[in-house]
């Protein structure tokens, strides 16, 4: 059954940019959160797991970013301001962005007869 309702929740981005110039900023991936804690922590769980990959500079303003904003970042959030945090490493500028959304409620389909063409779909195999 359809909600008519909208949700409240955050859409969070990851984006890459070579910083030669050349080519524009390319989207790495994205997630849904539904509240603050959780976009926040999609963030942080990021950082944490690249942050040894990272040169010496850039691993200190990923660190810098997990304890020393995190109080502001919690706060920009739970306010639903939109937030970002970039952080530089070789040539390569990291830009997380989280902005507050509202999601709106999509139909289940139980109960629903499908169309035909989805028993076309075959998937590939390697």
């Amino acid at each position: 059954m359809l909600r008519r309702t909208t949700g409240p929740g955050f859409w969070c981005e990851c984006w890459t940019q070579n910083l030669d110039g050349q080519q524009p900023p390319t989207l790495f991936g994205a997630y849904d959160a539904c509240d603050a804690v959780e976009a926040n922590n999609w963030v942080a769980t990021i950082l944490r797991t690249i942050s040894p990959a990272l040169d010496t500079a850039a691993c200190a303003e990923a660190w810098e970013r997990l304890y020393d904003h995190r109080i502001d970042t919690r706060r920009a959030l739970l306010r639903r301001e939109p937030w970002a945090v970039s952080i530089t490493h070789a040539s390569t500028r990291i830009t997380w962005t989280v902005r507050p959304v509202l999601f709106l409620p999509l139909a289940h389909r139980q109960g629903s007869e499908l169309p035909l063409c989805t028993s076309d779909f075959k998937p590939r195999t390697p």
